[in-house]
């Protein structure tokens, strides 16, 4: 993320600060995440990318030479092993920007993150 600067307002700010090879990335995340939760409000926290639906389904940064993708994955074995390749030190996932993103997997991590939050909010009701 460039330093020095404020809060984005959207998320069409935030990816805009990119150089044009990484806004390319960082779109293509977006519309996959998007795809993957019709329903999810766009948001900026912690100045970076996060979708919501009944709490925060994912967040999405870019870096100088990594995409991160936030939170850690949990809660289904076969996921967590499928992403440990791109896991960093605290399981939260970094995509080399050196390397194809896998916009397959993202798709699979929202919709399991949905089906989490969504089971999250019928059992606080």
């Amino acid at each position: 993320m460039p330093t020095g600067r404020a809060t984005p307002k959207n998320m069409d700010e935030y990816i805009a600060w990119f150089a044009p090879d990484v806004q390319v990335i960082l779109e293509k995340i977006r519309v996959t995440i998007r795809n993957a939760a019709p329903g999810a409000q766009e948001i900026i926290s912690y100045k970076i990318p996060a979708f919501r639906l009944n709490g925060v389904l994912v967040y999405f940064a870019a870096f100088k030479k990594h995409i991160g993708f936030f939170p850690p994955v949990r809660g289904d074995a076969k996921l967590v092993k499928a992403v440990s390749m791109y896991a960093g030190k605290k399981g939260n996932l970094q995509f080399p920007l050196d390397q194809p993103i896998p916009y397959g997997l993202i798709k699979k991590i929202v919709k399991v993150r949905v089906e989490q939050n969504l089971s999250k909010a019928k059992s606080s009701t």
